[in-house]
């Protein structure tokens, strides 16, 4: 993978990790979209970071993720690589009451997104020849803690 010259789309951009690879792509020559669910943030984002592209989206939701690979395949066409980033991680107890829907959040964002993501690019990005899909993730899939289970 080429580190300069690309068009990339971080999710989860705003902040941590994301934003961490934000900074050092750009420093590299590289056009950034980020997107992130709080517009806000993106527009602190845009103040400090002047150029780069912002788009709100909840990638825990699927209509979502679908309109913002649609909107970056025609806004950005020279977009070749995808970083799929964002994430959350909650600390629960799942033997306590709680509502489905925080649980069922944290599952879309952090395995539906990805897969989903890489789905609706993959076919684009078949056709070019320097194109990328990068997934963060974490160790704890492989050595689970018992406070951050669904993570």
């Amino acid at each position: 993978m080429n580190l300069s010259g690309n068009t990339i789309l971080i999710t989860g951009g705003a902040t941590g990790i994301g934003l961490a690879l934000v900074k050092r792509f750009i420093d590299r020559g590289n056009e950034v979209i980020i997107c992130s669910r709080r517009e806000e943030r993106l527009a602190e984002i845009r103040q400090m970071l002047p150029g780069i592209h912002t788009r709100t989206c909840d990638v825990a939701e699927a209509d979502q993720r679908a309109e913002l690979a649609y909107w970056i395949i025609e806004e950005f066409p020279s977009i070749n690589i995808l970083v799929n980033n964002a994430g959350i991680q909650r600390r629960i107890d799942l033997t306590a009451t709680e509502d489905w829907n925080e649980t069922r959040s944290e599952i879309a964002v952090n395995l539906e997104a990805p897969i989903h993501l890489t789905q609706l690019f993959y076919p684009y990005f078949a056709a070019k020849e320097d194109a990328a899909i990068v997934t963060v993730t974490s160790g704890l899939s492989f050595i689970p803690l018992t406070n951050v289970p669904v993570y």
